[in-house]
Formats: structure tokens, C-alpha cells, sequence
């Protein structure tokens, strides 16, 4: 079994976008029929996604992570993980190596959400 989507929910649609856009070149589409909660569909991701007006409030910044946790590939976590930091994100977990699998980093988009990030160990993965 694999993961065919993924949805963000965001209070602040055009700032998420810009925020996305920018840190993955994701490109966002009004869908017809979803205006009341603002759904827009994303293309540029690996696999099919959307980005929808949040419901209720989200958790705060330093809240436990809510939901499942997507991480998406970079070329460089280090250089992605400054951007976003300079860019409206929030440290949520710094780049840090995993031995044989990979170099992760965690940071909150602006919106309440944490979006993963993953490039090529430094030590080797």
C-alpha cells in the first residue's frame, strides 16, 4: 500500500502558497465546486495534493505534532530548512543525519502545520 494524496489545511491561503510555491515550485488550482473551503489542487508534488481552507484553529507553535507527518525530498535540507526559516517557518526539528537512511529536518510552515524535509545523509544514506 502507498500514499496516492495529501492535503494541507491553512488558515491563510495566499500566504501557504507563496510559502509552498516557493519551497518546492508547487503550482495551486481553485477546484471547481470546493469555494466554501477554498480547496485548491497542487501540482509539482510526486503524488496528488491539495491545500484547503482549515476548519477550526490549529495547534501552536510548539504543539505536538497533529496527523500524519509528510515529508518531501530536497536537494538540499540544510539550504531548504534556512529558506523556510527565513521565510515565515518555525524550527521543529533542525537537519539532522540519519545513518544509512537519510538527512530530515522539520519545520512549521506558518499555518500550525510541520512539513518534513529529506536529502542524502551527510554520513552516507
Amino acid at each position: 500500500m502507498s500514499v496516492t494524496r495529501f492535503e494541507i489545511h491553512v488558515t491563510d491561503m495566499s500566504k501557504a502558497m507563496t510559502f509552498y510555491s516557493q519551497l518546492f515550485g508547487w503550482t495551486f488550482h481553485p477546484m471547481a465546486g470546493a469555494e466554501a473551503v477554498e480547496y485548491h489542487r497542487i501540482t509539482g508534488a510526486a503524488i496528488d495534493g491539495g491545500m484547503m481552507r482549515r476548519m477550526a484553529g490549529s495547534a501552536g507553535v510548539g504543539a505536538p505534532v497533529r496527523g500524519a507527518m509528510l515529508t518531501f525530498p530536497v536537494a538540499d535540507v540544510d539550504v531548504a530548512y534556512a529558506w523556510a526559516l527565513a521565510n515565515g517557518g518555525a524550527e521543529a526539528l533542525p537537519p539532522t543525519d540519519y545513518p544509512g537512511m537519510a538527512r530530515i529536518a522539520y519545520c512549521e510552515d506558518g499555518q500550525g502545520n510541520i512539513v518534513g524535509l529529506s536529502g542524502p545523509s551527510q554520513k552516507g544514506g
